[in-house]
């Protein structure tokens, strides 16, 4: 059975930092693409970060030079490191895993907010 756990979503004031986790389990990790994606309410869901199996990423330009996303194929984990946060950045952020087929996380809920 394949399971995504996210983890380390909460609340943040403007300019702070969060880490999120994602635990995976049932797939072979280390062969697959990793993503976090973020859905804000009335929007649709859209790719914020991802790392191919060669430790490749790449994000989207109103992250870049703030958000990190690495791997860990050993522990079977990715993160996603966000400093700097902003409102907009207020969002369930999911992780993705993908290989022909996908798998998604339950989503973890990030809120910046003063």
């Amino acid at each position: 059975q394949v399971q995504l756990v996210e983890s380390g979503g909460g609340l943040v004031q403007p300019g702070g930092s969060l880490t999120l986790s994602c635990a995976a389990a049932g797939i072979a990790f280390s062969i697959y693409g990793l993503g976090w994606f973020r859905q804000a309410p009335g929007k649709q869901r859209e790719l914020v970060a991802a790392i191919n199996p060669t430790g490749a990423a790449n994000y989207i330009d109103s992250v870049k030079g703030r958000f990190t996303i690495s791997r860990d194929n050993a522990k079977k984990m990715v993160y996603l490191r966000m400093n700097s946060l902003k409102l907009e950045d207020t969002a369930v952020y999911y992780c993705h895993a993908f290989r022909g087929e996908e798998y998604w996380g339950q989503g973890t809920q990030v809120t910046v907010s003063s």
